[in-house]
């Protein structure tokens, strides 16, 4: 008889980790500003990569080892210290986006285990998310390893809109092996010349030295091209190929195939029926079903914290309309620039990507509440200010939107002209996003996170502008934020 006594022992050993007498490593994180400590023998044996990353670090004085994790928050931390000391994982009440990010930072301590737990969570449990942030998701994977589950999950969905990603302007940045994967899928919903463009776009992407011009390529240019696309172009369904699209677009660069597999294309080509020595692969089972148009589904999902009737109401502000536009007549266009699950949630990414933009609207969602809140800025943002500078103009204003239980939205314009916006000075860009006179703005002092810290903040009573947005000064968090370029229509 085999007695198990596994739930003392994991208390027994999270005891062990909260006793700070016999600790003989320390491990820094988020920049740090935080630490916490542990035992050398526990890590070791609970995590491949902690034992290597001990095997590397010299022990000062007092025999104490330290680990920087800058990339990580405290929060996530913490959790995964309680899981290599006790095998306990608490996650009741979390947000999905930080569960994602558990389990990316999971893999890479290489808790395998864990990660696997967590992978599987997302996908029973938070199919939604995953399908609402898909771009995040995907790219995020793709740049990793050991995500099989979630990858199958995305391809899934790719193979039946590949829009989603080869039909996007960062398609470029797409990772090798998140490409090769779908090559390789027998019912990717594709044409396959078009397949073939898609991936020769994709590998010129990869060497912006090569000249644009196909006529002036040298020997040296086709071999870097065909070095680029050596994983991907086994999985090109050559041999389904008209004569037209292949004189159109593969015979461009025939320098690119082996010469073998060249012989055997135009053999075929002329006698089908010939046996060939080059593997054939089956043709992709496209179905008749006709996918949705790109521009369709961009219309559909142009935001995912405000409708179109948000959009109309906004609109109607722009314009200092007394009536709210209808759905069917918003004048603008909203573009997106910045989307915090998908571009980040760091301060300074706000000021890298928005400067120079002008006449956009951000827009917020409160962590833990249905609030939207926002801003429009008719001005152009500026990333280059050496002090902060407060910004003059008589068209800004902020709101709070209908939404959930917020019963009416809130319009709130400048009455303060001289101090509408406060641009922020390169030294504090990593802490501040969007300053809005004073009365609302976008903050991480701990975290470089605004989703993990409670460092925004709206005032409840009237400053810079005509009245408050939100009945509370309370700081807060948010789970996502978006900015928009206001585009004409016209």
């Amino acid at each position: 008889m085999t007695l198990k006594f596994y739930d003392k022992l994991s208390r027994n050993f999270i005891e062990l980790l909260d006793d700070k007498d016999d600790f003989n490593v320390i491990i820094e994180v988020e920049n740090k500003e935080k630490s916490f400590t542990a035992h050398s023998n526990i890590l070791k044996y609970r995590s491949s990569y902690f034992r290597r990353e001990l095997e590397n670090i010299h022990p000062n004085e007092n025999n104490i080892k330290t680990i920087t994790e800058s990339s990580i928050s405290a929060q996530s931390f913490k959790i995964i210290l309680k899981y290599i000391y006790g095998g306990i994982v608490n996650l009741e009440n979390a947000e999905t986006r930080f569960i994602f990010d558990l389990m990316l930072a999971t893999n890479e301590f290489e808790l395998e285990e864990l990660t696997n737990n967590l992978e599987t969570h997302l996908i029973d449990t938070k199919a939604s998310w995953l399908k609402s942030h898909f771009s995040l998701v995907y790219r995020s994977i793709f740049s990793k390893t050991n995500f099989k589950k979630i990858e199958n999950f995305c391809n899934d969905i790719v193979v039946k809109y590949p829009n989603l990603i080869f039909d996007t302007d960062d398609f470029a940045s797409l990772p090798e092996s998140a490409l090769v994967s779908l090559l390789k899928r027998d019912d990717l919903q594709m044409k396959e010349i078009e397949i073939w463009n898609y991936v020769i776009k994709w590998g010129i992407s990869q060497n912006p030295a090569l000249p644009t011009n196909l006529d002036e390529w040298s020997k040296e240019n086709f071999l870097t091209l065909k070095t680029t696309l050596q994983q991907c172009l086994p999985h090109i369904r050559y041999f389904h190929l008209s004569v037209d699209e292949f004189l159109d677009s593969i015979r461009p660069y025939k320098k690119i195939l082996d010469k073998q597999l060249w012989k055997d294309i135009d053999q075929h080509l002329l006698s089908p029926e010939r046996p060939v020595k080059s593997i054939i692969l089956p043709a992709r089972s496209v179905l008749v079903t006709e996918l949705p148009p790109r521009a369709e589904e961009l219309k559909e999902s142009f935001s995912t914290i405000i409708s179109e009737d948000h959009a109309a109401e906004i609109s109607s502000w722009i314009d200092r309309k007394t009536t709210i536009y209808s759905t069917a007549d918003i004048p603008y266009k909203f573009e997106l620039i910045l989307r915090g699950s998908r571009d980040g949630f760091a301060p300074q990414t706000f000021w890298d990507i928005c400067h120079g933009h002008s006449g956009t609207i951000f827009v917020i969602k409160v962590k833990g509440t249905d609030e939207i809140l926002g801003g429009y800025n008719p001005l152009a943002w500026d990333n280059s200010y050496a002090i902060n500078n407060c910004i003059e103009t008589k068209d800004s204003f902020i709101f709070s939107l209908k939404n959930g239980n917020i019963q009416n939205s809130i319009l709130s314009r400048v009455k303060n002209t001289q101090s509408a916006f406060l641009y922020i000075c390169k030294n504090e860009q990593n802490v501040f996003g969007p300053y809005v006179g004073s009365d609302f703005y976008m903050r991480s002092l701990n975290s470089n996170n605004f989703t993990l810290d409670n460092n925004c903040w709206c005032r409840n009573y009237d400053f810079n502008y005509e009245k408050p947005i939100r009945t509370s000064s309370d700081f807060f968090s948010i789970i996502e934020y978006e900015v928009f370029k206001i585009v004409s229509k016209t």
